[in-house]
């Protein structure tokens, strides 16, 4: 395959990473400000702490800002790295419902968290090559 069209073929991929991954951080942070209540009970029930409903809107206000920078492919490294961060912890602290996917309450839904893991994975990776047209 030609450099070009290697080039171009890298430059769709992580695009579609890009878009797809940030939209994905972008509903996780308006969920925070749309259902509040929500965000309370997740942080109580995974990570066995009690947060205030104006916490969860700082860390609302910070996913968003996370995934538009995602989206545009602004401040790659910071960008990328926190968004990984953020998904791998989410990740671990379900590990519970995916060693057991089917138990009760079946939660084999939370398995569709490690392939995007890969994903963010993979965009962190290969942030170098990403060639959005509003970074330098």
């Amino acid at each position: 395959m030609p450099d070009e069209a290697l080039s171009k073929a890298l430059f769709r991929a992580l695009l579609a990473l890009r878009i797809t991954l940030g939209l994905f951080l972008l509903q996780w942070g308006v969920e925070k400000f749309v259902v509040p209540q929500s965000n309370i009970m997740i942080w109580s029930h995974f990570y066995g702490l009690d947060v205030s409903q104006t916490l969860g809107y700082v860390f609302g206000a910070a996913e968003i800002a996370i995934a538009l920078c995602m989206i545009l492919g602004l401040f790659r490294t910071v960008v990328y790295g926190a968004a990984l961060a953020l998904h791998t912890i989410t990740v671990l602290v379900t590990w519970r419902e995916l060693i057991n996917p089917w138990g009760d309450p079946i939660n084999h839904l939370f398995i569709a968290g490690v392939p995007v893991l890969g994903g963010f994975l993979a965009l962190f990776l290969l942030r170098h090559w990403d060639r959005s047209v509003f970074a330098k």
